[in-house]
């Protein structure tokens, strides 16, 4: 496989129906820019239409904006709903939308945020789209996770909603270590379909907004180090849209950056922690989301 992967690879996507959640800054409008570009009809999923139809201009092609709370399992339902009903086949479904380092709150069901967004409302919407995407023969589900996966990270089933204390780093590493979890476990109830694929990314160390929650010392460092260390939006995206195209890439697969410590760089398989192979974990992970979220996946 190449390791000079970039945009330009991108295979002609006409035809294809491709929903990105959070596309409307960062990560995932870069990855709806290319997709449009591309030839695909790209739905932007996202909290705020208003913001979703600027995006939307700066994208171009054909794009819709759908709104989607991430935070509210019957923003969830209504988003899934209406794109069920307008898009009854979905070619790519690329779970973006992120929220990092945010202070101790709840969603409106009552879940930590960065668990509830990051993870939980992902894996409601997944399942809730799966029949449209299942309906594509070649169809992939994309999930973002990060290189946070590995810092402080563990699936806290004693308190997953972190109600005795509260770390936000911890907290946002569990969210997206369950990210991973929940690719892995998904592609292997999926293989028995042998139509549709899930496949990880994460977008190494990118200069979007997303630091913006993280504590002010953090913060600080950031702001000093990232014209060194980190890489645009649009590079940072690479992997999402390598792993959401390429023909060659294989169900549950992890793509990233191929730099030193995966930081930045050209787009390529890589390996996440020991953690998030762990099988137990992944199959209890998803009964807890099952019951959580009440979505049952048709698998």
């Amino acid at each position: 496989m190449s390791t000079e992967w970039t945009a330009r690879e991108v295979p002609d996507q006409r035809g294809r129906v491709a929903v990105v959640t959070g596309a409307n800054t960062g990560l995932g409008l870069e990855t709806a820019k290319v997709l449009a570009e591309r030839g695909a009809a790209v739905v932007l999923a996202v909290r705020d239409t208003g913001k979703g139809e600027q995006a939307a201009q700066r994208v171009g092609g054909d794009v819709s904006v759908q709104r989607l709370d991430l935070g509210s399992l019957a923003s969830v339902h209504e988003a899934a709903a209406a794109l069920r009903e307008t898009h009854p086949r979905i070619d790519l479904l690329v779970n973006n939308a992120g929220v990092m380092h945010t202070p101790k709150r709840t969603t409106e069901d009552g879940f930590e945020l960065q668990f509830g967004t990051n993870h939980l409302g992902h894996f409601a919407l997944t399942g809730l789209l799966l029949e449209s995407v299942l309906a594509v023969p070649g169809s992939r589900v994309v999930t973002v996770s990060s290189l946070g996966h590995r810092i402080r990270a563990a699936i806290r089933f004693e308190d997953l909603q972190w109600e005795r204390s509260y770390s936000r780093v911890g907290a946002y590493g569990q969210s997206k270590l369950a990210n991973l979890m929940f690719t892995y476990e998904l592609q292997r109830r999926l293989a028995r379909r042998g139509t549709t694929v899930a496949v990880a990314a994460h977008p190494g160390a990118s200069n979007t907004e997303l630091v913006r929650n993280s504590p002010a010392p953090l913060r600080a460092v950031s702001d000093r180090v990232a014209p060194f260390l980190t890489q645009s939006a649009a590079a940072g995206a690479l992997p999402t849209l390598r792993a959401a195209t390429d023909p060659a890439v294989l169900g549950g697969q992890y793509y990233g950056p191929g730099g030193r410590g995966e930081v930045r760089g050209n787009p390529r398989p890589v390996t996440s922690s020991p953690d998030s192979y762990d099988l137990a974990v992944q199959q209890r992970l998803w009964s807890v989301s099952e019951e959580l979220t009440g979505v049952r996946f048709p698998l």
